[in-house]
């Protein structure tokens, strides 16, 4: 196990910079994810970890020791790419011992690391079988063991599960987060995915553009969002975002009102508020379901999804051609239908014109 620390991280490609001077510490024994859209840079935070690719400035640190120019393999880590990248003319047992042969290590001891990781792994009765001959979460199981067996500090993983389906993406996520206890290692994990965040994640650090938006655990990022960005990105579905108007502002509530004249009492603190400012109230759509009082506004409902378990009803409501709403599954309300959408109070979020949350006063998160 081991500590990785980033300390005024920077990227530039030519003029361009991707990585914007991160600073990160991220302690041994930890399950870490990156998350963020397409083009954030945490796949290059990731390999910048591996030796993959050089700093511009600034340094990387793992278990306290900089690595910054240390090459990627003396730095101790192991990484599993999103291809399975296994040799095909080998068998499983060949794959996952082809590091350690390239590194002279003795027959018998790799036979012994081979052994183990295949029976954490449950694959120790695929040993002599060959890619071809295997399923997507088998190959990729493989891709692990082979890391496994190196004894790394860290592990990296860079976006394993994209190549497999549904079913299969919840399965290895599963036995990767039962692979972290077992182990306790620590993990890096690169996803886009916020549900493989949430799930699996000690700690979740969300990037935008190179920068850190928010770094804690799921539920702090879930319950306090530091910005509107957090908030929308993680939770599935996404939160509704409603304009309102900032009438008056304490530290024990924020008086709001919205585009048809709906006012409310939010509980936040709301003392950096600016009074007659345009404000944003979120609401995610599961806290739609509770019957908690609080105010209500009309919902002109264009789609019902009917999942069994639950439904989403899609359609126009204060302003949002898209406002989402979760119920059970046995709810009746039908395309066409206009319904009157109870908001509690106390599950409300409000971020100031500048994107930045109000904090809450009545979650633990």
């Amino acid at each position: 196990m081991a500590n990785v620390e980033f300390k005024n991280a920077i990227k530039r490609y030519g003029n361009v910079t991707v990585i914007h001077g991160i600073d990160l510490k991220l302690d041994s024994g930890e399950f870490i994810v990156f998350v963020g859209p397409s083009g954030c840079g945490k796949s290059t935070l990731l390999r910048m970890v591996a030796g993959l690719e050089e700093l511009s400035d600034g340094q990387v640190h793992i278990q306290d020791r900089d690595v910054t120019e240390v090459a990627a393999v003396d730095r101790g880590i192991a990484m599993v790419f999103q291809s399975y990248a296994l040799y095909p003319h080998m068998t499983v047992a060949e794959n996952m011992g082809f590091g350690l042969r390239m590194n002279g290590v003795d027959k018998n001891v790799i036979d012994e690391k081979v052994s183990k990781a295949a029976e954490t792994l449950q694959l120790d009765q695929l040993l002599d079988r060959k890619p071809k001959n295997l399923s997507g979460g088998q190959r990729q199981r493989v891709a692990i063991g082979r890391a496994i067996v190196r004894d790394p500090d860290v592990f990296l993983f860079d976006e394993p599960l994209s190549n497999l389906d549904a079913e299969l993406r919840v399965e290895m996520r599963l036995q990767i987060a039962r692979l972290h206890k077992q182990l306790g290692a620590t993990m890096i994990y690169v996803t886009h995915d916020q549900v493989e965040a949430m799930t699996m994640a000690d700690k979740i650090v969300v990037l935008r553009t190179g920068k850190v938006e928010q770094v804690g655990s799921p539920l702090e990022l879930y319950h306090q969002p530091d910005n509107i960005f957090v908030a929308g990105f993680i939770g599935s579905p996404r939160m509704n975002f409603l304009d309102a108007k900032l009438l008056e502002g304490s530290a024990t509530g924020a008086v709001i009102e919205l585009a048809n004249g709906t006012t409310a009492t939010i509980p936040v603190d709301a003392t950096t508020g600016t009074p007659n400012t345009t404000i944003s109230l979120g609401i995610r759509p599961e806290d739609l379901e509770k019957d908690s009082g609080g105010f209500s506004i009309p919902m002109e409902v264009d789609v019902a999804e009917r999942l069994g378990g639950s439904t989403f009803l899609y359609g126009r409501c204060g302003g949002l051609d898209n406002f989402v709403v979760q119920r059970s599954g046995l709810d009746p309300t039908g395309s066409g239908d206009t319904v009157d959408i109870a908001i509690p109070e106390g599950d409300c979020h409000l971020f100031d014109e500048n994107g930045i949350a109000f904090r809450r006063l009545n979650t633990t998160a």
